[in-house]
């Protein structure tokens, strides 16, 4: 990084100057062989569709609450599709459980939420996966198994822990004779500090639950530094506590991602237990888009984009002969229309009934 005037606290550099930035000085990123990874034509066409599809809906998404289609916090996923695409088709669609934060379009879409019922939800539209009463920070599907987004930070840990709970208790207690469904649980670093981390850990290692805890560490918590929050900024290594499998994977390589997601959603099926997958990873933009995003340096942003997911995979792709730049040209075109049509779908649908205002909010008899 280019040398600035800093007053040292440990790791930890603040730069004085006019804009007061924090960096932090950047860990070593794991290592990864994508030589090692085989994978055929469809999983690397597979992968690379579904982080392209990512990153135009969030694109499309920043332009249209900018001209004022949608409301309310909207948190954007630039820079992680590589968790999200590695984690969720690494599991089985309509089978296996995804439960996700606020930051929850992308993990919607992977999970196989059409795009055109997302943008509908941000919409307010009652075509919308969640009806049009969640919107940004609530998607949810029971048809693809998206146990939901949730606003508070940690919250939905615990969710996820029942849900991997219910496929231990089918499986083994009423023999459900259907292969284990595994649960994958995403949230941030921040997260990470919370008690609902450490008490769902510590039960889901006690009952070998069929869960992957994704830590989606993109360093900051809206502006605290990752490093200023934690005694151990090394999250996977807190695994070891509750004898449990960590494991440190490079977050923005889909294909170290999907490796270690494999891995992990093998043991779970067969009756292993857990896994808490550590991916280093970075959002390009700012917390939401009502951040200005002034408190990340230049520096740091700049070190970031450089590793873009979505152009690592293409050139390995094409250095590996699975695919050409037409092929990707193709892709791209593709959900750039997906993606515009789901903006019609979204304007063209209505809002919900008033009549409707009360439905869904208890439990009804069958």
């Amino acid at each position: 990084m280019q040398e600035r005037s800093y007053k040292n606290h440990g790791d930890i550099q603040c730069d004085y100057g006019d804009t007061q930035n924090i960096m932090v000085q950047e860990r070593t990123l794991p290592t990864f062989d994508a030589a090692s990874a085989q994978i055929t034509i469809e999983e690397g066409l597979l992968l690379y569709e579904d982080m392209v599809l990512g990153r135009m809906f969030e694109d499309k998404c920043a332009e249209m609450y900018y001209r004022g289609k949608m409301f309310g916090f909207v948190h954007l996923y630039n820079g992680q599709e590589a968790v999200s695409s590695g984690i969720v088709k690494a599991m089985k669609p309509g089978e296996d459980f995804v439960s996700s934060t606020y930051r929850d379009h992308v993990h919607a879409l992977s999970a196989g939420v059409p795009a055109k019922e997302v943008m509908a939800e941000l919409f307010g539209k009652a075509t919308g996966c969640s009806k049009g009463r969640g919107g940004s920070m609530h998607m949810f599907s029971a048809e693809h198994r998206l146990l939901g987004g949730y606003a508070f930070v940690a919250e939905g840990i615990p969710v996820a822990a029942g849900a991997a709970f219910q496929s231990k208790y089918r499986k083994e207690v009423l023999g459900d004779t259907n292969p284990m469904q595994v649960t994958a649980c995403f949230f941030g670093d921040g997260a990470a500090n919370n008690g609902q981390f450490f008490e769902t850990l510590n039960m889901a290692a006690l009952w070998k639950l069929p869960i992957l805890f994704v830590v989606e560490n993109n360093k900051w918590a809206i502006g605290m530094a990752h490093e200023r929050a934690t005694s151990d900024p090394e999250i996977y290594k807190k695994a070891s506590v509750f004898n449990m499998v960590g494991v440190e994977v490079d977050g923005m390589d889909v294909l170290a991602v999907y490796s270690a997601a494999k891995e992990a959603v093998r043991r779970a099926r067969a009756g292993e237990g857990p896994t808490l997958i550590e991916a280093l990873t970075y959002r390009f933009r700012g917390h939401s888009l009502a951040d200005p995003d002034e408190l990340r340096s230049k520096e740091e942003k700049e070190f970031w984009f450089a590793r873009d997911p979505i152009k690592k995979l293409a050139n390995e792709l094409q250095t590996r002969k699975l695919a050409t730049a037409k092929e990707l040209k193709a892709i791209d075109k593709k959900i750039q229309t997906e993606v515009e049509e789901a903006v019609k779908f979204a304007e063209s649908s209505p809002e919900p009934s008033p009549n409707e205002l009360y439905r869904y909010i208890f439990a009804e008899d069958e």
